[in-house]
């Protein structure tokens, strides 16, 4: 059993599952304790139950309920040690393991690999989760496309990659300018056009089962996102018959994905 499961994804919060038989990972957990751990009961997974809690950065919407579960249900957190050190430091942990970006470590059954991203954080990273020779692969809050993000998608069963905005909705947003140079920099966060890019190049590459995350609630939308991807798989004429395409939801668990 390899298992992935988005409980929200997007600009107000995210947090997922892996579980395999013997492992339940938690990635990031940028929304309330309550609303994490009725996602879970959903599941039938019991919080305290939980290996560990992978942090891929170290802002809001990735670490917001961090103290309370880790306190609270005694749950590991892996993070690296630029994350630890710019985050609130009245959060208190059960257990702090530190890793090092795009070197291996093992939860249980399950091989992490934690590669660096461009984002404006300290020393974000993605991650790629394997178990059994599958891989799940975790990518959001990416400033551009880098080859080595790309190299570490590469050989994936399923990846969530970032679709955050919409250039043109962004440009016309509410968003003060300087939010909206952030979002639109080289260490902010990937458009639906540059998602698009990428997943062409995923799909050639034989990856077959993507999702798109982190969209912006107010930049963004699903049909459009969706949309954008997919005109940019056929301008690259390249053939998705096999895709399965999908976009994560913001405010509910989507389906488990079976690896």
């Amino acid at each position: 059993m390899f298992k992935f499961c988005n409980l929200y994804s997007g600009s107000s919060g995210n947090s997922s599952l892996v579980e395999t038989d013997n492992a339940k990972i938690l990635i990031d957990c940028g929304t309330s304790c309550k609303k994490i751990c009725e996602a879970l009961d959903s599941l039938n997974i019991d919080v305290s139950t939980l290996d560990g809690i992978l942090i891929t950065h170290e802002h809001q919407d990735h670490v917001q309920a961090l103290s309370v579960l880790s306190k609270k249900y005694k749950i590991p957190v892996y993070l690296n040690e630029e994350t630890y050190s710019n985050l609130n430091k009245n959060i208190d942990y059960s257990q702090k393991i530190f890793f090092k970006n795009n070197e291996n470590f093992d939860i249980k059954d399950i091989r992490v690999h934690p590669f660096s991203i461009p984002h404006d954080a300290a020393n974000p990273c993605g991650f790629s989760l394997t178990n059994s020779g599958k891989k799940i692969s975790i990518a959001t809050d990416i400033g551009h496309i880098e080859k080595d993000v790309i190299n570490n998608l590469v050989g994936s069963s399923f990846v969530l990659l970032e679709s955050n905005y919409e250039p043109e909705i962004l440009k016309c947003s509410s968003y003060p300018y300087s939010l909206k140079k952030r979002i639109l920099g080289p260490n902010g966060h990937l458009s639906n056009e540059d998602a698009g890019k990428v997943i062409s190049i995923l799909v050639n590459s034989g990856i077959h089962n993507i999702a798109l995350g982190h969209l912006s609630k107010q930049n963004n939308f699903p049909e459009l996102a969706y949309k954008t991807v997919m005109d940019s798989i056929i301008d690259n004429k390249i053939n998705f018959d096999k895709l399965s395409l999908s976009v994560a939801n913001r405010d509910k668990i989507d389906d488990v994905v079976n690896i």
